[in-house]
C-alpha cells in the first residue's frame, strides 16, 4: 500500500481550509465511542474526545476552552448488571456550555427506519484544518488542545501497514483510554483494513488489570499496543503456562508512550522469540509517533553501544527527525516535522502553530526526506543522541515534563494547581527516580501556617486535588516545609529537593515499629517492589505512596489476593490484620471475628479466604465482596446477611483452602452463570463455553488423583437442587436451596454464607439468573417461582402456579421472558419487566426437566413425564407449536440442543436416548442399560460425544452423529443426577499426547467419581467400548445419598447431598488416593 502523493494544486488547497466545529465525546472506550468518532468524521467536523474518569473542572475548562459546539453522551449497548454505566452525562448539559446529545445505539438498532435528517451534512464542501483535538498537560499549568489532522492519522496507519501488514483474519484489541492518543490507531487499524475488533468492558479492566491477558487469550490476539509499565505489570502471569497459546498467536507487540527499559526488553524478547516487538516514540503533537525501533536489533546495538535503555530507533515515513544543540548532530533536542505534525495548539477560536518554521542556520540537519511538503518543526523537548547506526535514544527533557504511566505530565500544571488552594503559598512539585525509572510524583508545599495534623492536611488536600486534576496528575507524596531551597538567581533548586527525595527514600527509620511478622514483612517487600522505592512503612499508603491501578495489579499478583483488597486496606499493617482477622496465622477461626478492629473506612464488608500455594509465607489468599444495605421490608419472606456465624460453614481443620490454577488467577471477563450440564450463559446471552481459561495439571495415565472437601454449608434438610455458579469479575458465588424451604447464597471461593431466605415450599429445582445479572429465579413445591435480589436475597416478584415446580427455569434474553415448567402441565413464560404472565402453554403432561431454548432459529423445546416432546415457534408472539412427537416414554431429565447444528437429545426413563434434527425427525436412538432420570451433556472439550447417566451405575458416551458407543464406565451405584464436563482442568502426561479431560459424576449411594477422558482414544475411528478411553481416577464417599448434579469448574467440584450439606470439593491429581472401587 502506498503513502500519499499530493499534487502540487492539492499540496495549495490545504491552506484554504475551514475551523471545523468542535464535538466533544464524553464516552469510555466502546463500540459506541468508535461510531461517534465515525459519525463526526464523516459530517465534516472534528472530534474531542473527554474521558469520564477527569474530574468535573476539568472537562468544564476543556469545554470551556475548545468552545465545544456538542457533546454527545450514549447509554451503554451493555446492560446493565453486567458492566459499568457511565456517570449521567446530563450534568454537563445543566452547566450550558453547550448542548448534550444523548444517544442510545441499541434504540437505533431497533427501529432501523429510514435515515432521518441530518442538521450538518455528511459531506462538507470545504476541508477542515484538523480532524480532532486532543487535551494534554501543559506547562502553563493549563491543558493545552492539540489540532491533529487526517494526514496525521493515515501516515502512521499506512507506515505500519507497509512495514506489518495487518489482514481482515487478524484480531486487535481497543483497551486504551481516550485520553491517549494511541487509542485512535487502536481501532481506526482494526476498521480500516476489516480486522476484528476485540472491545473489552473499560471497567473491568480499570478494577483489574491482569484479566487483560484472559481477553488477549482467549480471543487470540494478534496485536497489542501497551505503555511498558503495562507489561510490566502483566509479565509475571503472561510466564505462567496458562498463556502458551497468547505467546504464540501474539504477531506484534508494540510499546509506546514510556521509556522501555533494557530489562523489560530483555525479557520480552526472551518470553516473545516469534513475536515482533517496536518500540515507538512521539506525543499527541505528532500524531502518536514518530520514531521506531525494532527491539530484535538491540542485542546488534549492545554489542557496539553502552546505552541505558532501549532506542527509539529511526524516523516514520514521511517524518523528519533532527536534533538540535550545540553538540548536534549527536546530542541534541529532537525537533519534527512531517506529516505526522498537528497544526498547532487550539486557543478560543484560534491555532497556535507548535514552533518555529524553520530551524536554525547553524544546525546540522539530516533530513531523511526532502519533501516539500514537509513543514515547520515541532519543537519536542525531549533530549536524545544519536548512535552509530543512526538509530536516536531518548535521555530526558530539558523542561520539567515527564512521561509516566503512559501519560505526559507538565509538573508545572500540578504546581500550578495546588497554588489555587486557600491554604497553600506556594508548591513545587518533582518526580522520584528509581534505578533510572520515574516511580512516583511528590509535592513540597508551603503552607499559610503549619497545622497539627499533618496528615489530615494532606488528606483535605488530595481530596481537593481530586477535584481538580486527572488521577495521574496527583502527587503520590506530600511534604511540608517552611521554604524551598533556591539558586543564585533566586529560583527553586529542584535539584536539591530531588536529593532530598532521594535520600529520604532509601534512608529512612522508622521509630517505634517493631513488628516481627512474616507476613507483613513480605507484604512490605511486595509493595516495595511495585513503588519501585528501597522501603515502605507499615503505616504507608500504598496508593499515596505512588501506586496506581497497573501497580496495584502487581502487588494483588504477587500476593495472591483480590485487588479490591488493596483499595479497603492500602497500608501493609492493615492489609496484614485484614488478612490475619479471618485467617490467622494457620487457619481460619470466625470466632474471633469480632475482636479485632481494622480501621479501614469500609464498612459491613465480608473478607473471603482462600490459600495459595506460593505467595506469602503462609500463603494467604483472602478475598473481599462488600454488599449493600439490605431491605428487609419484605417481613413475610425476611432475608439475612450472614458473617460471623461459624455453624453455617464448615473448613477443614488443616485450613486447606486452596485457591491454585484457574482459580487463583482468573477473573471472569463477563458476567456468566454455570449450572449443571455443561449450561453457561454469558450476560451478552452467547452460549460459549468457559473453557477459554484452562489450567493443566501434569500426571501420568498409570497414576491417579483424590478428591478433597474444602467446605460445606448446612442447610438443614435434604439438598436435591443442583447449585447454579454465578461469576462476576473476580467474585464467584453459589446459589442453592434445600428440602428445609431455604436458598442460600453463598461465596463460592470460602464457603461464607451471605445471605439466606426461606420460601414457602421445600426446593428441589435449580435456579438462574437473568441475563443483567440483577436477580436470581427459582421454583418451589408451593408452585411459586420467586425471582430475587441476587445481592441480598429479597423478593422483587413472584409468581404462582398450579402445580410443584422442579423444572429449572430458562431466560430468553431477547424477548424478557423466564421459561419455566410446572407440575400442571404447563409452561409458563413470565415477563421479568412488566412482573407478568405472558404465555402459558399446555405440553400434555407434568414438566421436570428444564426446557431448551435455541435462540439462532427461534425454537423452544420442552418434554414431559407423558413422553411428549414440543416445539414452539418464537418467531411470531403467539407461540405456535411446530411440531410434537411422541417419544413413548417418560421424559424426567431436561432436553438438551447442540447449538451447532439444532439437533434435540432427550433421554426416556425406559432407558432410550433419543436425537431429533429441528423439524422434529428422529436421527438416531441409543439404548443403556437402564433407566434415565436426569438430562444429558455435551461440551466442546469433548467434541462429538453426549454423556449420559443412568440408573444401572454406568455412564455411556455415545457420539453425537449416530449414537455409536464410544464407551461405558461402571460405577457400581445407580445414578440419577446428570454428569460435568470440567471445561477448565486439564491433565497432561507428555507432549507427545493430547490433554485429557475430566468428568465428574455422582452416585445415588453418595460416591463422587472423577473420570479421566483419553481424548487421543478418542479420537480413533472404531474403538471398542472396552479400550482405555476412560478410568476413574478420584472417589470421594459422602454421608448421604446424592441426587443433586454436580458442576465442576477448574478442579472444584460444588454438589448438595441428602446429609443436609452442600459441599465444595477439590480434584488434585497425582496424590497418594485412599479409595478402592
Amino acid at each position: 500500500m502506498g503513502f500519499f502523493n499530493l499534487s502540487g494544486e492539492q499540496v495549495t488547497k490545504l491552506h484554504d481550509k475551514c475551523m471545523p466545529r468542535r464535538i466533544g465525546i464524553y464516552m469510555e472506550p466502546s463500540v459506541e465511542y468508535i461510531v461517534a468518532v465515525l459519525s463526526v468524521l464523516r459530517c465534516g467536523e472534528s472530534f474531542m474526545p473527554l474521558d469520564p474518569s477527569w474530574p468535573e473542572e476539568r472537562i468544564l475548562s476543556v469545554v470551556f476552552s475548545s468552545r465545544a459546539d456538542l457533546i454527545i453522551g450514549c447509554e451503554s449497548l451493555v446492560d446493565d448488571g453486567c458492566f459499568h454505566q457511565l456517570d449521567n452525562v446530563h450534568w454537563l448539559a445543566s452547566r450550558g456550555y453547550c448542548p448534550v446529545l444523548c444517544i442510545s445505539i441499541r434504540q437505533c438498532i431497533q427501529r432501523q427506519s429510514h435515515l432521518c435528517s441530518l442538521v450538518w451534512p455528511c459531506e462538507s464542501e470545504s476541508s477542515r484544518l484538523f480532524c480532532y483535538l486532543m487535551y494534554t498537560s501543559g506547562s502553563t499549568g493549563k491543558p493545552k488542545g492539540v489540532c491533529g489532522t487526517e494526514a496525521g492519522l493515515l501516515n502512521r496507519f499506512l507506515w505500519m501497514q507497509d512495514l506489518y501488514p495487518m489482514h481482515g483474519q487478524d484480531y486487535l484489541v481497543f483497551k486504551t483510554s481516550i485520553s491517549f492518543i494511541d487509542h485512535l490507531q487502536e481501532f481506526l487499524s482494526g476498521i480500516l483494513t476489516t480486522s476484528t475488533l476485540v472491545v473489552p468492558p473499560f471497567n473491568v479492566l480499570k478494577e483489574n488489570i491482569l484479566c487483560m491477558v484472559d481477553f488477549l487469550q482467549i480471543y487470540s490476539v494478534n496485536r497489542l499496543v501497551a505503555v511498558p509499565s503495562l507489561l510490566r505489570a502483566v509479565l509475571l502471569p503472561l510466564q505462567g503456562p496458562h498463556y502458551m497459546g497468547l505467546r504464540s498467536s501474539l504477531k506484534l507487540l508494540v510499546l509506546t508512550g514510556e521509556v522501555l527499559h533494557l530489562s523489560l526488553c530483555e525479557s520480552l524478547l526472551k518470553l516473545l522469540p516469534h513475536t515482533a516487538i517496536l518500540n515507538l516514540y512521539g506525543s499527541t503533537e505528532v500524531a502518536g509517533d514518530c520514531t521506531y525501533f525494532d527491539c530484535k536489533q538491540l542485542p546488534l546495538i549492545l554489542e557496539n553501544e553502552i546505552v541505558s535503555s532501549v532506542p527509539i530507533g529511526l524516523p516514520l515515513s514521511n517524518c523528519d527527525v533532527v536534533l538540535i544543540g550545540e553538540n548536534a548532530p549527536k546530542y541534541g533536542e529532537i525537533y519534527v516535522r512531517g506529516l505526522c505534525n498537528g497544526v498547532g495548539y487550539f486557543d478560543h477560536l484560534s491555532i497556535t502553530p507548535f514552533g518555529p518554521a524553520k530551524l536554525p542556520q547553524t544546525s546540522f540537519i539530516n533530513h531523511t526526506s526532502r519533501d516539500p511538503r514537509l513543514q515547520g518543526y515541532f519543537k519536542t523537548g525531549d533530549l536524545a543522541r544519536q548512535l552509530q547506526s543512526g538509530d536516536f535514544i531518548f535521555i530526558g527533557r530539558e523542561d520539567r515534563t515527564i512521561k509516566f504511566n503512559g501519560q505526559r505530565i507538565a509538573l508545572e500544571e500540578i504546581e500550578n494547581t495546588l497554588r489555587e488552594h486557600p491554604d497553600i503559598v506556594d508548591a513545587a512539585v518533582t518526580c522520584l527516580k528509581k534505578h533510572g525509572e520515574i516511580s512516583s510524583i511528590e509535592a513540597y508545599l508551603v503552607p499559610k501556617k503549619m497545622q497539627d495534623s499533618n496528615e489530615n492536611f494532606k488528606s483535605s488536600i488530595r481530596s481537593w486535588m481530586v477535584k481538580k486534576l486527572p488521577q495521574a496528575l496527583i502527587p503520590s507524596r506530600i511534604f511540608f516545609s517552611e521554604s524551598f531551597p533556591t539558586t543564585s538567581s533566586g529560583k527553586v533548586d529542584y535539584n536539591m529537593l530531588d536529593d532530598s527525595s532521594s535520600s529520604r527514600a532509601h534512608g529512612r527509620s522508622y521509630v517505634g515499629e517493631i513488628w516481627d511478622n512474616d507476613d507483613l514483612k513480605f507484604i512490605q517487600k511486595v509493595f516495595s517492589e511495585a513503588l519501585m522505592v528501597d522501603n515502605i512503612s507499615i503505616h504507608d499508603n500504598f496508593f499515596h505512596s505512588g501506586g496506581n491501578s497497573v501497580s496495584a495489579a502487581y502487588v494483588a499478583y504477587n500476593l495472591g489476593i483480590n485487588m479490591k483488597l488493596l483499595y479497603a486496606f492500602p497500608t501493609p499493617l492493615k492489609l496484614q490484620m485484614a488478612l490475619e482477622r479471618k485467617i490467622g496465622s494457620s487457619h481460619y477461626d470466625s470466632r474471633n471475628e469480632d475482636n479485632v478492629n481494622v480501621d479501614s473506612g469500609v464498612t459491613d464488608e465480608i473478607l473471603l479466604p482462600a490459600y495459595s500455594k506460593t505467595g506469602s509465607p503462609h500463603g494467604i489468599k483472602p478475598r473481599r465482596r462488600m454488599f449493600g444495605a439490605v431491605d428487609n421490608s419484605n417481613t413475610e419472606h425476611p432475608t439475612k446477611l450472614l458473617k460471623k456465624d461459624s455453624s453455617l460453614c464448615i473448613i477443614p481443620k488443616d485450613g486447606n483452602l486452596k485457591d491454585n490454577g484457574f482459580w487463583s488467577s482468573h477473573s471472569f471477563n463477563a458476567a456468566c452463570s454455570v449450572s449443571r450440564c455443561n449450561k453457561i450463559m454469558y450476560c451478552n446471552g452467547g452460549h460459549n463455553n468457559l473453557c477459554h481459561t484452562i489450567s493443566s495439571q501434569q500426571i501420568s495415565r498409570e497414576r491417579k488423583g483424590s478428591v478433597q472437601e474444602l467446605w460445606k454449608v448446612n442447610m438443614e434438610s435434604c439438598v436435591d437442587a443442583s447449585p447454579l455458579i454465578v461469576c462476576k469479575g473476580s467474585e464467584v458465588y453459589l446459589f442453592v436451596g434445600s428440602h428445609a424451604k431455604k436458598f442460600v447464597c453463598v461465596d463460592a471461593r470460602s464457603g461464607f454464607v451471605l445471605w439466606e431466605v426461606r420460601l414457602e415450599g421445600r426446593i428441589e429445582s435449580s435456579a438462574a439468573v437473568l441475563d443483567d445479572f440483577s436477580q436470581v429465579v427459582v421454583g418451589c413445591y408451593q408452585g411459586n417461582i420467586y425471582f430475587l435480589h441476587l445481592s441480598d436475597g429479597s423478593i422483587c416478584w413472584r409468581f404462582q402456579t398450579g402445580g410443584e415446580v422442579k423444572s429449572q427455569p430458562v431466560v430468553d434474553k431477547l424477548r424478557h421472558l423466564v421459561w419455566c415448567g410446572s407440575y400442571d402441565h404447563n409452561l409458563y413464560g413470565l415477563d421479568y419487566k412488566g412482573y407478568s404472565c405472558s404465555y402459558k402453554l399446555y405440553c400434555g403432561g407434568s414438566i421436570f426437566g428444564a426446557p431448551a431454548l435455541d435462540e439462532m432459529r427461534e425454537k423452544l423445546f420442552v418434554a414431559s413425564t407423558s413422553g411428549i416432546l414440543t416445539a414452539f415457534s418464537l418467531k411470531d408472539s403467539s407461540c405456535s407449536k411446530s411440531w410434537i412427537q411422541d417419544l413413548e416414554a417418560p421424559v424426567f431429565g431436561s432436553v438438551l440442543i447442540n447449538f451447532n447444528n439444532g439437533n434435540v437429545i432427550c433421554c426416556l426413563v425406559d432407558g432410550n436416548v433419543v436425537s431429533l434434527d429441528a423439524d422434529g425427525s428422529i436421527l438416531w436412538k441409543a439404548l443403556c442399560g437402564g433407566p434415565i432420570f436426569a438430562g444429558p451433556c455435551i461440551s466442546e472439550t469433548l467434541p462429538s460425544q453426549v454423556l449420559v447417566c443412568s440408573r444401572d451405575g454406568s455412564i455411556y458416551s455415545f457420539k453425537l452423529e449416530n449414537g455409536d458407543l464410544l464407551w461405558q464406565q461402571a460405577l457400581g451405584y445407580p445414578i440419577t443426577s446428570s454428569a460435568y464436563i470440567d471445561e477448565n482442568l486439564e491433565l497432561t502426561s507428555d507432549a507427545s499426547h493430547l490433554a485429557d479431560r475430566l468428568v465428574c459424576v455422582c452416585t445415588s449411594a453418595g460416591s463422587i467419581s472423577v473420570l479421566r477422558i483419553n481424548l487421543d482414544a478418542a479420537g480413533g475411528a472404531s474403538q471398542p467400548p472396552e479400550n482405555d478411553m476412560v478410568q476413574e481416577i478420584a472417589r470421594l464417599e459422602l454421608g448421604g445419598d446424592i441426587f443433586s448434579s454436580p458442576v465442576m469448574i477448574g478442579g472444584k467440584i460444588f454438589v448438595g447431598c441428602r446429609d443436609d450439606y452442600v459441599y465444595c470439593l477439590e480434584f488434585e491429581a497425582d496424590r497418594e488416593a485412599n479409595w478402592s472401587v
